[in-house]
């Protein structure tokens, strides 16, 4: 998470690929940082609302894979 502002909602959903287990938390200090590998969890954010007036949510994605990038 780079940062946010003025903003609900956002909230990360990690669950098992394979199984039942699943974390649900909100990112909220700027530069947070989650790791994940792509194989073995599901990922998704909740849609952000501003609170009142304007509002964002910047985050900053980084891809890293051995070999090919996307089977390229």
């Amino acid at each position: 998470l780079v940062g946010r502002h003025n903003i609900k909602g956002g909230e990360t959903r990690v669950f098992e690929a394979d199984g039942p287990n699943g974390q649900r938390f909100t990112l909220t200090q700027p530069w947070s940082l989650l790791l994940l590998d792509d194989a073995r969890v599901i990922h998704e954010s909740t849609p952000i609302q501003p609170v009142q007036g304007h509002g964002w949510r910047d985050t900053l994605v980084v891809t890293y894979r051995t070999g090919a990038f996307q089977g390229a």
